[in-house]
């Protein structure tokens, strides 16, 4: 039995996108309902076809949905919800696919206090952005943790948790504000890294002569990928979850601290010792399949 037979998508960038090409490919049978707030998206979805019908209004892309995800960075989430409250049927599930979970919850709750509402975060993506760059594999393999308020009806939680591992994701539950401190470690700050390090490189360019980018070797690559992603959106994920990832930056500015020490004084057992610890952390990550170990990352040459 299918959880849902209507999914109405709000937002059809790459995660919303996504989203609707996974729902037609593994199950052909759930009627997809798309809206974004951009005109020229929603006429770019309609050329694409991954949603059944696209609705030139948020509040016309609910009517008749079991099941409403919103696909917009997270700062968008209360204005949203509140364009489409009138429309919302009574039993729906509304859901979300933010990077942060406490502040989108508490959004959510204002803007629909009546709903039935479960955030949700599939720790899926790529550095591209737009209805053109979604794919329905995005989940395959990928976790989707739900954070659902101690008050969600269990059925609820089973048909959203359904939904997604149909989608090929690894289902999580855990609280929204543990989830945001996790998020803060191994998405938040290593984003803000990297755009620190391509600013900071930009900055040099005059310095050594264009030779940063010319001669950028794997490292500095791998960083600027990460540092393509939406502005708009990671703007809106430092905002919304700034508690942990300044709690995190701050526990890395220790950690650089000694790092730096230990090259000022020549302490290389520190080093290696430091090197090897996450050499080994990034052979588990490998191991537990959320990632691969093609040579120089799969790049192709």
């Amino acid at each position: 039995m299918l959880p849902f037979a209507r999914v109405s998508i709000i937002g059809l960038g790459l995660i919303g996108s996504s989203v609707a090409r996974a729902v037609k490919a593994n199950m052909p049978e759930v009627r997809v309902t798309g809206f974004d707030a951009d005109p020229e998206v929603r006429d770019r979805a309609r050329d694409l076809g991954f949603c059944d019908d696209v609705a030139d209004t948020a509040g016309t892309a609910v009517i008749d949905a079991g099941l409403v995800i919103l696909c917009v960075p997270v700062g968008a989430m209360g204005p949203v919800a509140e364009l489409m409250a009138a429309d919302l049927p009574s039993d729906a599930i509304v859901s979300d696919v933010g990077s942060c979970k406490q502040s989108v919850a508490e959004a959510l709750a204002a803007a629909l206090p009546q709903a039935t509402i479960i955030p949700a975060h599939p720790v899926a993506g790529t550095e591209k952005s737009g209805p053109d760059a979604g794919f329905a594999t995005l989940f395959k393999g990928r976790w989707c943790i739900l954070t659902p308020p101690a008050d969600a009806p269990e059925a609820a939680v089973e048909a959203l948790s359904s939904f997604w591992q149909r989608l090929g994701a690894d289902v999580e539950i855990m609280d929204a504000r543990h989830h945001d401190l996790v998020l803060a470690v191994t998405s938040h700050l290593p984003h803000l890294i990297a755009y620190t390090i391509v600013g900071t490189a930009d900055d040099l360019e005059e310095v050594t002569q264009s030779e940063v980018i010319k001669y950028s070797a794997g490292g500095f690559r791998d960083f600027t990928r990460i540092a393509a992603s939406d502005p708009v959106m990671w703007r809106d994920v430092f905002l919304n979850n700034k508690d942990a990832v300044l709690e995190m930056l701050q526990r890395f500015s220790e950690d650089l601290t000694a790092l730096q020490r230990a090259i000022r004084y020549g302490k290389g057992d520190d080093l290696e010792a430091l090197f090897a610890r996450t050499r080994d952390i990034r052979r588990s990550i490998v191991e537990q399949g959320q990632d691969d170990d093609a040579p120089d990352f799969g790049r192709k040459h």
